[in-house]
């Protein structure tokens, strides 16, 4: 079920509340640090897992709360929330937006895979293998957004078509429950990490892995994302760094691009880039949001204090240059400037 809490679902013109306005327009090229607290959004009862924006405009924010509810709130006007939908019983893991926004996919710990529709807040499609799901990821081309890659918990990756349900491959390697899956190389790879501290490359639809990255000094890496230029994907590390691995021509790790400063240790603390990859940020255990310059990997340019536990969630706006959404554990979003 999904409840509605904005004023009316269609505008004056006939419009849905999720058109974005017709106005915004990037601000500039060149992103900047935020530099205080301008909002903050309650109405999880538990912690906040996941925040994603929405793509495009940026017009949105989806949160996914430990008490099982997904959220959409506005990030640009009234800072109110729009629809809550309810469709799992236990918290939910991992929320990801198809490329147009029109439906998105969460992932419980109830073991229930849903494909919602965003704006009427139906349930389209519901995946359950009976077993427990990681992350939910869509392939990132626009003729293939009815594929689903699921890293699950029985050490597989499983595709699925979403049109019909069924799995159409799995990807069996990992010796642990598989964290994450991150296209590379214009979305025709993917790597995946794992509970087992290891890094697999893999060809999309071919179930044998093409590279295999492990090393005693690895840990595992729960959270991993690429650079907008799709050059770079950087990787939290559970031993208090980000690590970077360059995807262009040879999948290798540069070890020059290491940060430090944050303490992580046993917590899945998103890392992400600003737009213009100028600046890596991540959370930290203790509630603090990092900023790091891309340029001098080495040195720690800005910290928030932003939750009273771990904050676990940072996303930056897609078009405004210095906004930071960040989620906690204590069951808030807050939105920095």
């Amino acid at each position: 079920t999904s409840f509605f809490h904005g004023k009316a679902e269609k505008d004056y013109q006939g419009r849905s509340w999720l058109e974005p306005p017709r106005d915004k327009k990037k601000e500039s090229d060149n992103c900047f640090l935020p530099k205080r607290w301008i909002h903050s959004w309650s109405g999880h009862t538990k912690g906040v897992n996941a925040i994603r924006f929405f793509p495009g405009k940026g017009q949105f924010l989806l949160s996914a709360g430990l008490d099982g509810k997904v959220k959409i709130w506005d990030a640009i006007g009234s800072y109110k929330c729009m629809r809550t939908y309810l469709g799992h019983s236990k918290g939910v893991k991992d929320i990801n937006f198809t490329n147009d926004g029109r439906k998105f996919v969460s992932v419980g710990y109830d073991k229930n895979i849903r494909l919602w529709d965003t704006e009427t807040g139906q349930v389209i499609t519901t995946l359950n293998t009976g077993k427990l799901y990681y992350c939910g990821v869509f392939h990132p081309d626009d003729d293939k957004q009815n594929v689903l890659m699921g890293g699950c918990g029985d050490k597989k990756i499983y595709q699925f078509d979403l049109n019909t349900g069924e799995v159409e491959q799995e990807y069996n390697y990992h010796l642990g429950a598989v964290n994450t899956v991150t296209f590379i190389d214009e979305n025709r790879r993917f790597v995946s990490s794992s509970d087992d501290k290891s890094l697999r490359v893999w060809e999309f639809g071919i179930p044998v892995q093409i590279k295999y990255i492990a090393d005693p000094s690895m840990h595992s890496m729960p959270s991993v994302t690429p650079n907008p230029a799709g050059t770079a994907i950087i990787c939290q590390s559970l031993d208090n760094q980000v690590v970077t691995y360059m995807t262009k021509d040879k999948f290798k790790q540069n070890r020059k691009k290491t940060f430090k400063g944050h303490n992580t240790a046993g917590y899945a603390c998103q890392v992400n880039w600003s737009p213009d990859s100028k600046y890596v940020m991540s959370g930290d255990s203790e509630g603090r949001c990092f900023f790091w310059e891309w340029a001098q990997p080495y040195k720690v340019v800005r910290t928030i204090k932003a939750h009273d536990g771990v904050c676990i969630g940072v996303a930056w706006h897609p078009m405004e240059s210095s906004k930071v959404a960040t989620c906690g554990w204590d069951g808030l979003i807050k939105y920095w400037d």
